[in-house]
């Protein structure tokens, strides 16, 4: 009984220190999880498609990830990435610019000029990175429904002095008050309308094609702006700001992850905004999950393996 002990406790010790130098060898090779990441999104779908995008070329690097659908506009993101509650999402160079950073409007707008700023002003406030710069511009816009514009010849804002005091406006939760958005037009165009109605972007576009508003703060890359007829008018006093789609994280998560940043540099110009502009077709008007839409686009790419 006494040698049958001694060899229970030889085997165990055995297997213990096997264990130990199995696990060890996995660190050594990089075989531990890479980590997990939260991807916020804001509360439409091209926000919800390039999160997934950022999820899956991460998950491709062995990361576990998750998309927020809907966590919130701009400030509710750009909080949760500061407090750690999430570790990136995709923002626009000229809402950084003019909402989180709060810089004034410039005399004439430039794109790079807004670019470098926004990049070095949330690194020296705040501690955030701009991981990718996607290749296209979502800006914001006005936009009529279509026949009522070309029986009036409209096709810019200044066009809408004449109409503005009697036109009700359907605007996303931020534009109407933010002030890059409607105030900065009427500082800019030195008219205002009516009244506006602040909704979700898709109650937005609903309402204006059910004749419930009319215009709305349409987005450039938006399918809705041809399905619905809209035309959208040319901002010919320049009075809103350029809408370059960036990867933001934080600055730690940089430092600890340069596997990561490196894949994500991979999107660094990668999508222009014809492509940008059909994606959003594919979730709008084929019914195509988020999710899919963005894996597709990356094995087209050769980003990721089918």
């Amino acid at each position: 009984m006494k040698f049958r002990f001694i060899a229970v406790l030889l085997l165990t010790a055995s297997l213990l220190v096997s264990g130990c130098a199995e696990n060890n060898q996995d660190e050594e090779n990089g075989a531990q999880p890479a980590g997990r990441v939260v991807i916020g999104t804001k509360l439409f779908q091209e926000s919800y498609i390039t999160a997934h995008m950022v999820s899956l070329l991460l998950e491709e690097q062995g990361y576990e990830t998750e998309v927020k659908e809907n966590l919130g506009g701009t400030l509710v993101n750009y909080e949760a990435l500061k407090k750690g509650d999430i570790q990136s999402y995709i923002e626009y160079t000229g809402t950084i610019y003019s909402q989180i950073l709060k810089k004034p409007p410039l005399e004439e707008w430039d794109p790079s000029v807004v670019y470098n700023e926004s990049e070095q002003g949330i690194l020296e406030s705040d501690g955030i990175v701009i991981a990718a710069r996607l290749g296209f511009e979502d800006a914001y816009a006005i936009a009529v429904d279509r026949e009522w514009a070309e029986s009036r010849g409209i096709s810019r804002i200044s066009d809408l002095e004449p109409y503005a005091s009697e036109m009700s406006v359907g605007t996303d939760p931020e534009f109407s008050t933010r002030e890059d958005g409607l105030p900065q037009l009427a500082r800019v165009y030195g008219f205002s309308f009516k009244n506006y109605n602040s909704m979700a972007p898709g109650i937005m576009y609903e309402a204006i094609k059910n004749e419930e508003v009319d215009a709305i703060s349409a987005y450039t890359t938006d399918t809705r702006n041809d399905l619905y007829e809209l035309k959208v008018l040319e901002d010919d006093k320049h009075a809103l700001p350029p809408y370059d789609a960036v990867v933001l994280v934080t600055e730690t998560f940089a430092e600890e992850n340069p596997e990561a940043m490196e894949t994500l540099s991979q999107l660094n110009g990668r999508i222009d905004q014809d492509t940008m502009r059909r994606l959003n077709g594919e979730y709008d008007i084929e019914g195509r999950k988020a999710r899919e839409i963005a894996r597709d686009f990356l094995i087209d790419e050769g980003l990721i393996s089918a």
